[in-house]
């Protein structure tokens, strides 16, 4: 009689363990592909934007200092932070990068990313052949530890307390991409 009831049972659980599986998956996510988090391509302007990896630069350390150069000292009580982008075109013609990045925070404060002298930085407003990559093959970002252009922001202290971080990505004819940041 065990056995019975046993054939009937594992059937059961099976499709329930399978739909609770079918919720985790479509519940991930916010459903929208231009809201990613971290390490997922946002699509913009034609152009596939990654955020490969996000930090605090120290101005101290060797290979921050040259993602920091021609920066001045941060302001009291405030710190470096970069975001290190890819940028891919698959498409035949040549794309045009973004010329300004942000980032918001939980109180809806807005820093905008800074101009950078950097052999790393994104070139912001610049262009993307057809078919190529940002960072440029065999460019020094391309070559660098990270294998990304980093776009540099100025956040107070008090920032870490006030997650989650966006970074908005305009594109355009109004169009933007937004991208939490892991922080």
């Amino acid at each position: 009689m065990f056995a019975k009831h046993r054939r009937i049972i594992l059937p059961l659980v099976v499709a329930l363990m399978l739909g609770l599986l079918a919720i985790g998956v479509t519940g991930c996510g916010s459903g929208d592909p231009r809201e990613v988090e971290e390490g997922e391509v946002v699509q913009v302007g034609g152009l596939k934007y990654t955020v490969i990896f996000s930090r605090y630069l120290n101005e101290y350390d060797n290979e921050d200092a040259a993602y920091l150069t021609g920066q001045q000292p941060p302001k009291k009580d405030a710190n470096y932070f970069g975001i290190f982008l890819q940028v891919q075109n698959e498409s035949g013609e040549t794309k045009t990068l973004v010329d300004h990045l942000t980032i918001t925070d939980a109180e809806n404060n807005v820093y905008e990313a800074l101009p950078s002298e950097s052999e790393f930085a994104f070139p912001f407003g610049g262009t993307v052949e057809e078919h190529e990559q940002i960072p440029v093959l065999d460019s020094t970002a391309q070559m660098g530890p990270i294998q990304g252009s980093v776009a540099i922001f100025e956040l107070p202290e008090s920032v870490s307390g006030n997650r989650p971080l966006l970074l908005h990505i305009p594109g355009p004819s109004g169009e933007s991409g937004t991208v939490k940041i892991d922080l």
